[in-house]
């Protein structure tokens, strides 16, 4: 615990079976309350490997996408009595030694949503993150910071921390079940009037750490500027995206089904 709020992390996984123990023995598990991994139906030992190191483990039937592992990544964490998220790709492209910091800034009440950026301290360049990559995240975050409002030195890192409130508060299932759900997910942050910080993140680029290939980054790009368009619509009363409806349809946390 951490000012005494539960920690949870959880690390929505897929084909991670050669990083996850380095990621999983970086973790401060003595502030940490329970580690929690979601299998996306993997290829490899990735379930098997996490059994062995203790973690808890859940294994879907069918592969469903990254959005979808985090839906139930954050439902299998309210029911198990977070307080504070934090998800964390197994991958080892994010330091583990973050979560506390993160976590506490949540946990003491100062920010509803913490972010880990690699933007901050030239942290995505140094750790080897394609140019390609580097220069869409700034023109991306560029747009997302007018269109929503906002100051923030990116929306792309896969590192981040959330408040009980935050994840039974955001319409999450209305999102897609692909990777523009991490952005989707802040935007609607931002819409419900969340607050959101940042902590500068060292990260690192190389063979085993998942990234997706350019094809997938495009349509990504694409989710991501629909998702802004759609954002500033709404905000103008032009436009009624279920995203961003008060009413729209919320993680089933009180649901035993994965």
């Amino acid at each position: 615990m951490i000012f005494g709020k539960k920690i949870i992390v959880v690390m929505p996984a897929y084909n991670a079976e050669k990083t996850l123990r380095r990621t999983y023995e970086e973790i401060p598990l003595d502030y940490v309350d329970d580690v929690i991994l979601v299998d996306d139906k993997s290829s490899d030992k990735t379930a098997e490997t996490a059994a062995e190191l203790g973690i808890t483990t859940i294994v879907h039937a069918e592969n469903l996408g990254y959005g979808g592992n985090q839906k139930t990544c954050y439902t299998q964490a309210l029911r198990r009595g977070a307080d504070v998220v934090v998800m964390l790709h197994p991958d080892y492209q994010y330091t583990p030694k973050l979560v506390v910091s993160m976590a506490s800034l949540v946990a003491v009440g100062q920010y509803d949503v913490v972010l880990g950026s690699r933007i901050l301290s030239e942290g995505a360049l140094k750790g080897g993150m394609p140019v390609y990559k580097y220069l869409a995240n700034r023109i991306l975050t560029l747009f997302e910071n007018i269109m929503l409002g906002k100051k923030l030195s990116e929306y792309h890192t896969g590192y981040r921390a959330f408040s009980r409130r935050v994840l039974e508060t955001l319409p999450l299932n209305e999102n897609s079940d692909d990777f523009v759900f991490d952005n989707q997910m802040l935007a609607q942050s931002a819409y419900f009037g969340f607050s959101i910080g940042e902590v500068s993140c060292p990260t690192k680029y190389f063979d085993d750490a998942s990234s997706i290939n350019f094809r997938r980054s495009v349509t990504y790009g694409l989710g991501v500027l629909s998702t802004s368009l759609a954002f500033r619509l709404a905000r103008w009363g032009l436009a009624s995206p279920r995203i961003f409806s008060a009413s729209g349809a919320r993680l089933q946390i009180g649901s035993n089904s994965v």
